[in-house]
């Protein structure tokens, strides 16, 4: 009995450690960001994210998931009940966190600490409820993907590589940092989650005074370690999308796409623009298979009707997110082309005032938070604006027959000019 439960845990624990330390390798392999990285370190040394310790206790968790082998003792629909039920138990904290982000948001509100200090007493309480059910619906939500991975033809054996592990935690911040005069992530520095976003405002402020740099503190879904890390959620399609988006970054890291992930802007783009293709595909499928009932409703628009629409009076314009935010990033760097990086900055703040009072509490729109939104392009428009590598890994999605096929050619460039050439051929 010893010995078939060391040997179902020795391979993804192996696997694990190293994982974790390709990550640790790729993390210290981008000498161009070291100097400005070290310069923003000086701010943010003692309130880091401690990824070592976290990977350690994540591992832990997997262990005992594997011991307890709970696809044995339960079946489908009890699984299913375990992990709603522990959605459930986080949607509370997700309803006061956007109560305080619309607090530090909203530019009415001049003291936003005195109006934030009961919220914040809140959910320092909340906090501490929400892990209980955590290691069990990870199994749950674990051994549903694997199922979809097969189907994917995305398995080797009968087993997707690397095995399906994540664990659901509150996930690191991340401080980005991208240089005034143009849009690029030079920075993200992972700091600790319990940062209040006074706190957060204020780092913010100090390295962009310092360095005169863009700054944006941003919270971060999921990262690809391995174990995989993904923040707690209420939202079952979210968290089905984000499981399978950081997988997909588990699956790259063995090839040259993901060990490639830090050289270059474009090859980060590449990655991230993958892995949410990829992510929604996957996550949509699982959410169809095993919770139908949360399966979004199918577009209108592809419905066809026999006989036209009845005339209606027209209605005022609605507000489109995506295509505003692309105007916003294509007039954005336009403006930073021709130098005027403080005419620039002020459009931003004007621009974030109108999605405001459009029902978008967005706290800051400046280059850091293009430098970090517009990398996740699997969407034409929106914060990537005219970005062509973004638009050149949706045309190989487009051409390629299944999901398989798609990974399989783009996991094995390594360079833009891999996937500019592959699409010209």
């Amino acid at each position: 009995m010893l010995s078939r439960l060391w040997q179902a845990i020795a391979g993804p624990m192996r696997f694990g450690l190293i994982m974790f330390v390709l990550a640790l390798l790729m993390g210290s392999s981008d000498p161009p960001l070291g100097d400005r990285n070290e310069q923003v370190r000086y701010h943010t040394r003692s309130i880091e994210f401690n990824y070592l310790e976290w990977t350690l206790n994540a591992l832990g968790v997997k262990f005992n998931q594997l011991a307890l082998g709970l696809g044995h003792y339960l079946d489908d629909g009890v699984q299913r009940e375990l992990l709603l039920a522990f959605l459930e138990l986080t949607r509370e904290i997700q309803i006061e966190e956007r109560r305080l982000q619309s607090v530090f948001s909203d530019p009415a509100i001049e003291d936003k600490t005195a109006a934030s200090e009961a919220l914040r007493e809140r959910l320092d309480g909340l906090y501490t409820r929400r892990e209980r059910l955590g290691p069990l619906a990870e199994a749950v939500m674990q051994g549903q993907l694997r199922s979809v991975l097969e189907e994917q033809d995305l398995d080797l054996g009968g087993q997707p590589l690397p095995p399906v592990l994540y664990h659901m935690t509150p996930a690191p911040l991340g401080l980005v940092v991208s240089p005034r005069e143009v849009i690029r992530q030079d920075s993200n520095i992972s700091l600790r989650p319990e940062l209040t976003l006074a706190e957060q405002i204020a780092l913010e402020e100090a390295v962009a005074a310092d360095l005169d740099v863009s700054t944006l503190v941003v919270q971060i879904g999921g990262v690809g370690l391995y174990p995989t890390m993904v923040t707690q959620t209420s939202n079952i399609n979210w968290l089905a999308e984000v499981v399978a988006h950081e997988w997909i970054h588990n699956y790259l890291t063995l090839r040259p796409l993901g060990y490639s992930y830090l050289n270059s802007p474009e090859l980060r783009t590449m990655n991230e623009t993958t892995a949410s293709i990829a992510g929604k595909v996957i996550g949509q499928r699982l959410i169809e298979r095993f919770y139908p009932e949360f399966a979004p409703p199918p577009d209108p628009a592809a419905a066809t009707s026999p006989e036209p629409p009845a005339e209606e009076a027209p209605e005022e314009p609605v507000f489109d997110f995506r295509e505003e935010m692309r105007e916003t990033r294509v007039t954005v760097d336009a403006m930073l082309a021709e130098g005027e990086v403080e005419g620039a900055e002020a459009y931003m703040e004007a621009r974030r005032q109108v999605f405001w009072e459009n029902g978008y509490q967005l706290r800051k729109i400046n280059q850091a938070y293009f430098a970090w939104f517009g990398a996740y392009a699997d969407q034409p428009g929106g914060a990537a604006g005219e970005d062509p590598v973004a638009a050149a890994v949706r045309e190989l999605w487009s051409r390629s027959a299944t999901l398989q096929d798609f990974l399989s050619t783009i996991a094995w460039m390594d360079s833009f000019q891999d996937l500019q050439s592959y699409l010209d051929s």
